[in-house]
């Protein structure tokens, strides 16, 4: 093999192994993996059991009293 046979292998193989980087980086940022919302189950006032996203909550939590949850639940 000649020298300039040697570097146009080389640049070739390079070239292919950036233009296969750049075809997988490309699927990457077309088709992006979904994402993963973390949930707490929590029941509403009728009794029933729902999913809620934590994002959505406040950042403070407050305790309630005793009075506070007996005139909340519906009969």
């Amino acid at each position: 093999m000649t020298a300039e046979n040697k570097n146009q292998s080389r640049r070739k193989f390079i070239s292919w192994g950036v233009a296969s980087a750049a075809v997988v980086a490309a699927f990457k940022f077309i088709n992006p993996s979904p994402k993963k919302t973390e949930t707490v189950k929590m029941l509403t006032e009728d009794g029933k059991l729902v999913e809620i996203d934590i994002a959505s909550l406040p950042p403070q939590k407050k305790k309630i009293t005793n009075k506070e949850l007996q005139s909340w639940v519906k009969k």
